[in-house]
């Protein structure tokens, strides 16, 4: 599975990912990256303790979720 488009709010965080069509919230989404079922994703967490999705680095920002096409 891939994430292949997101839906940001208006602050530009991403709320939900497109996976084949269908589509999860970030925290069903995470939960997924977890278990590696998604793939060039991983789980990262910021200083307040929230986990978030954080592309795998590969040297193409095109595919960086913040760049992938919206919904």
């Amino acid at each position: 599975m891939k994430i292949e488009k997101v839906k940001k709010n208006a602050a530009g965080d991403i709320t939900d990912v497109m996976i084949n069509g269908n589509i999860y919230s970030v925290d069903e989404a995470i939960m997924l990256a977890r278990d590696k079922k998604i793939e060039g994703v991983n789980v990262a967490k910021a200083r307040s303790g929230r986990e978030y999705l954080r592309s795998n680095p590969d040297g193409n920002e095109a595919n960086n979720l913040d760049n992938l096409p919206t919904f």
